[in-house]
């Protein structure tokens, strides 16, 4: 895992120049680029500046990295935060931006359902090119939280978690995350200080540690790189 602590001034800007750098390779290697984005409240700045790069969005293929389970519009839906940073100012076509469809009433199918298109576009079983991830405090990436049996599970690519935070969810699984070309973590202040000192010095017992390190790269602004100086 490389470490990169960028002033937040810059922070958003750089990665998300690295994220369109890598799409257009991708695109241009493959003839497509997929990108798979987490929810939080860190990413929506990164998107914002996505939008404005030079991204071949009629070849990207968007997915979600997880979701609540919430109405459509619902301010708690990653998928809210996603329109209003990035997908309504790009010119990707509708069919190619991949919403978990927490809606449903029966998770466990629509979790199948995602699972079949992430393999008719990323192959089987799915590598896609660039995963946004984030870090909780309490060490949980995607919907994959201490505790919780999604945590565990390795035969399928999409899994509906317990309640967390007062949401059943939807997330992409260990393997799905392993798999991808390249994992951007992208962890801001100083509450995640700790839990980021942890995964820089190899994940200790944290879920976000249970992830593949090689090839990942976790940027850092100062407040939550505090502790990786003298981890």
């Amino acid at each position: 895992m490389r470490i990169e602590i960028l002033a937040p001034a810059v922070l958003a800007d750089h990665v998300a120049g690295r994220v369109a750098a890598s799409l257009r390779a991708a695109a241009q290697a493959r003839g497509q680029a997929t990108l798979a984005v987490s929810g939080g409240r860190t990413p929506g700045r990164l998107l914002a500046r996505l939008a404005a790069q030079p991204v071949p969005w009629d070849r990207l293929h968007v997915f979600q990295v997880d979701e609540r389970v919430a109405p459509d519009g619902d301010p708690a839906r990653n998928l809210t935060g996603l329109r209003a940073a990035l997908l309504d100012h790009v010119p990707l076509p509708a069919a190619q931006a991949h919403a978990l469809p927490v809606e449903a009433d029966d998770l466990d199918a629509a979790a199948a359902g995602y699972a079949d298109v992430l393999r008719t576009v990323a192959g089987a079983p799915p590598v896609l090119d660039v995963v946004l991830l984030g870090l909780g405090s309490d060490g949980h990436t995607a919907s994959l939280v201490p505790g919780d049996p999604a945590v565990e599970v390795v035969d399928r690519e999409v899994v509906r978690t317990g309640t967390y935070q007062g949401h059943r969810r939807l997330t992409l699984t260990r393997p799905v995350l392993d798999a991808a070309r390249e994992r951007f973590w992208l962890v801001t202040g100083g509450d995640k200080a700790v839990v980021a000192a942890t995964l820089a010095g190899g994940g200790g017992d944290l879920v976000a540690g249970r992830l593949r390190r090689d090839g990942a790269v976790l940027f850092l602004d100062p407040p939550a790189a505090a502790g990786v100086h003298s981890a």
